[in-house]
């Protein structure tokens, strides 16, 4: 053997005690490392030979798998957590836009402006009922026809429900159907999506409905969680008492 030979030899075994020193220090080294363990259990399975059944092998890939699931099911929880917050945030400044306003006109055309930006819709209309409307003609009223829309009689109770007896809510998610025109105007075909929230202006008056449209067809979906939509409805309708009062 040269001399070259036997250097290498001897930085290899130095090289080796160095490694298993630090693994009896430190056991972490290995058990932290998924492949390395993986790697070692491979080995010891050669080892024992195809005829064996290793148990203990057998829970370890079990349990590793049911981690693996733990952890997919961690992170969507998180995800989902921050989507809320990111959502309850915009709520919270879409109602400080509406309660900055100092005058009712002011206060309605920030809804197709500053909450329709804060809530990324692409119309929000406040629908109100009027015995002077039909269902052929509409009075306007000026400055506000981006915003505001006037309809007939019933016509809040018949859009949401589409003539079906159905359980009430306050808030309906759903893709926008038959009729959607008379809200959103002719040229809005676009949109796809829509949230419906019922307002109740108080005794005496007619119903009232804020509409929300996306050209998203999955941004407003049957299947979501309405709280952040219920509580803005509340402070929404809360408001419109206020100046209608």
């Amino acid at each position: 053997m040269s001399s070259v030979e036997a250097d290498d030899l001897a930085d290899l075994a130095n090289h080796n005690d160095d490694w298993r020193d630090r693994v009896l220090s430190d056991p972490d080294l290995i058990l932290d490392d998924r492949d390395l363990m993986r790697a070692l259990i491979a080995a010891n399975d050669r080892q024992m030979g195809g005829n064996i059944v290793d148990m203990r092998g057998i829970a370890m890939e079990r349990l590793e798998n049911r981690l693996d699931r733990l952890e997919d099911t961690h992170r969507a929880v998180i995800a989902a957590a921050y989507e809320n917050l990111a959502g309850t945030n915009q709520i919270h400044r879409a109602i400080l836009a509406l309660l900055d306003q100092a005058e009712f006109t002011g206060f309605l055309k920030t809804l197709a402006t500053d909450v329709a930006a804060t809530l990324r819709v692409d119309r929000v209309r406040l629908v109100l009922e009027s015995a002077d409307a039909t269902s052929t003609s509409a009075p306007h009223v000026q400055k506000l026809e981006d915003v505001l829309t006037v309809v007939a009689p019933g016509f809040v109770s018949d859009y949401v429900t589409g003539g079906r007896a159905v359980p009430h809510r306050q808030v309906t998610l759903r893709q926008v159907g038959d009729g959607s025109e008379a809200i959103f105007g002719a040229d809005a075909a676009w949109i796809k999506s829509e949230a419906l929230m019922q307002l109740d202006l108080g005794e005496g008056r007619l119903p009232a409905l804020l509409v929300m449209g996306s050209d998203d067809p999955h941004q407003f979906r049957p299947s979501q969680g309405t709280d952040l939509l219920t509580f803005f409805a509340g402070v929404f309708e809360r408001q419109m008492k206020r100046w209608l009062g």
